[in-house]
């Protein structure tokens, strides 16, 4: 996918000195949200817009507290900026398989290339962050001012330069980094929250500018032509491990780009994946719904496990899986954990204006005092892959995991929040499903030698009251359909995973298809539920995961078109998937990059391909 768009300077309207902008342009422009490309390194990720302005990059994880922030601070947060002079016109892709970013400006003087990665090195990740920028002109000449603007992270830090003989460091809190730049590159400005420089090229010139940072710990300082190698060096590395991938069918751009997406989310010093890289990207423009996705779920680890396996990324799977049952083991299954395994924090705001005013601004997840049944079926799902794929369980997991079915057997009953984690406790359908999905698997594992049988026969029995239930409560009639939860009519767009999951009662899962995508549909897109379209966008999630259901179902040319349908609508940029759209303008919703989003397409794809993932093929 390429975007391209007229870019047009704008004049800033901040009386913040920080916020001076020698080129003209607005850093605080308002970009749609789907217009954001994403670098990462397997620690952080890096939003760039079109216009070339970072506006998020949190240091050095994804969950630390950012020190460019003016996607959601557009008039006082932080950035770093590279602007060409004069009006431009952009277009800009990935490089083939790739995660390093191309941009071309054109304008009346000429035309340039700004390359983009947030590097590694051969021997993998480095040991402190790097952003590079190479810029190169193609034809003509072209003048381009580059700035950095350092956040304050809410205003409970204020950025200091510190000259010294090895470079003049910048700090904010406990982070410390260097600006860096190539000979032809000159620096305009020094002051304590602001970097300012410029260069001007001729076709056949370039330059290249760096920020390298790290928190609390002595930072390495490369000469620049190794910070520039490092882009090529990092692209190779990453279309290495796109070529690795075994996905060999029709959607495979929109495959690899996903599963690329994916891997920016896996966070490599623990194997933990985060649900996204963003905190309170609103789900309605204006709305309340602003959440903090930098964590890993276990909803989320689960399903990125299981469309890992499916690629082929086996080295990813196998590290998320372990991190999965690590913290399981360590400190029950939680929904929600921190990157580096901890429990989840609970939530607070801050007192930032928000993406186009929505707030409130939060960080932690209140979703980390919930319980949702579903994290049964996702777990056990997620080994039954993982083993179905010939990989082998250990006594430590395979004792958690017997652990879990016991108390899935008992917890059942029981009303929880739900695979949407709404507030208001119910016997949500789904999470039922869930519940008998994890124990189906669960006498599947043990059946095969995986894990103890002992209560094997127990764990039967409430499968089979769990299925029972769900017919007799949760089927409505006059609906045709399974309903969202006993005594409503509202429907429940997610009841699509059922077919995958392999529950029984195929006709009456087809009808609820049927049910779903007549209420819930908005053109080629799903609301989560019924009344979701009062809150919130489409889901993006849901619309693969139907079309993925009606392939399951034999269904294969509705699915087909279904699918074709959605790619075609999503909306124009370089690949990344937020949450949701906004069926109406077409404009991307919530946090970005959504590994929901990417994994569901990928496990869509995948099916379509004639790849299923119906548990009697499982090689227990």
């Amino acid at each position: 996918m390429t975007l391209e768009r007229d870019s047009t300077m704008h004049k800033g309207t901040s009386g913040d000195p920080d916020r001076a902008d020698e080129s003209g342009r607005s850093s605080g422009a308002e970009v749609p949200i789907q217009d954001y490309a994403a670098l990462g390194d397997g620690r952080s990720v890096v939003l760039v817009a079109p216009d070339g302005t970072v506006a998020w990059w949190c240091v050095p994880e994804m969950d630390s507290p950012p020190l460019f922030d003016s996607l959601l601070d557009p008039e006082a947060g932080g950035y770093f900026q590279i602007t060409p002079e004069g009006a431009t016109r952009v277009a800009r892709h990935y490089r083939q398989d790739s995660n390093v970013l191309e941009t071309v400006f054109a304008s009346d003087t000429g035309r340039a290339r700004l390359t983009e990665s947030l590097n590694s090195s051969t021997a993998g990740r480095l040991p402190w962050c790097e952003l590079a920028r190479r810029i190169e002109v193609l034809s003509g000449t072209m003048t381009f001012r580059i700035r950095a603007v350092f956040g304050t992270r809410g205003d409970t830090a204020s950025p200091w330069l510190q000259p010294t003989p090895n470079g003049c460091v910048f700090h904010v809190g406990p982070v410390l980094g260097l600006f860096r730049c190539s000979d032809n590159v000159t620096i305009t400005e020094e002051a304590d929250r602001t970097i300012a420089a410029t260069v001007t090229l001729t076709a056949g010139e370039r330059a290249t500018v760096a920020l390298l940072a790290g928190e609390d710990e002595p930072l390495g300082v490369p000469a620049m032509d190794e910070i520039d190698r490092r882009i090529d060096i990092s692209d190779g590395a990453w279309r290495a491990w796109a070529e690795s991938l075994r996905y060999a069918g029709p959607y495979r751009d929109a495959v690899r780009r996903s599963a690329l997406a994916l891997k920016l989310l896996l966070y490599s010093p623990s194997g933990a994946i985060a649900a996204a890289a963003t905190t309170s990207l609103p789900e309605r423009i204006g709305g309340p719904k602003n959440y903090d996705y930098r964590y890993a779920w276990i909803r989320d680890a689960g399903y990125a496990v299981n469309a890992f396996l499916r690629v082929g990324a086996m080295p990813e799977a196998k590290a998320a899986f372990s991190w999965l049952m690590n913290r399981l083991d360590r400190h029950g299954p939680q929904v929600l954990y921190t990157l580096c395994g901890d429990v989840g924090p609970e939530e607070q705001t801050l007192d930032l204006p928000g993406y186009r005013g929505s707030r409130p601004v939060r960080v932690g997840n209140g979703a980390a005092l919930q319980h949702q049944h579903g994290i049964y079926g996702d777990i056990f799902e997620t080994a039954a892959l993982f083993v179905a794929d010939g990989n082998i369980l250990d006594q430590r997991s395979a004792m958690v995991l017997s652990g879990l079915a016991d108390q899935s057997a008992d917890r059942w009953r029981q009303k929880d929040a739900g695979i949407w984690e709404l507030h208001e406790p119910q016997h949500y359908t789904m999470s039922k499903i869930s519940a008998w999905q994890g124990l189906a698997r669960a006498v599947e594992l043990a059946e095969a030698g995986h894990l103890p049988s002992t209560c094997v026969p127990r764990w039967k029995r409430e499968r089979d009251r769990i299925a029972a239930w769900v017919e007799a409560h949760c089927w409505s009639e006059t609906r045709g359909a399974y309903t969202f939860y006993p005594g409503t009519e509202r429907l429940d767009a997610s009841i699509a995973l059922a077919v995958r999951f392999g529950f029984d009662g195929r006709d009456r899962l087809s009808a609820t298809l049927d049910a779903v995508r007549a209420e819930l549909g908005h053109g080629p897109f799903l609301y989560r539920y019924s009344g979701a379209e009062r809150e919130e966008g489409a889901f993006l999630a849901c619309s693969f995961w139907v079309a993925e259901a009606l392939a399951e179902l034999g269904r294969q040319d509705e699915a087909e078109a279904a699918f074709a349908a959605v790619l075609g609508a999503l909306p124009p940029g370089v690949g990344i998937l937020s949450e949701m759209v906004d069926p109406v303008t077409g404009d991307g919703l919530g946090n970005t990059p959504q590994g929901l989003s990417h994994l569901a397409l990928i496990h869509a794809a995948c099916t379509l391909g004639g790849d299923r993932a119906d548990p009697v093929r499982f090689r227990l």
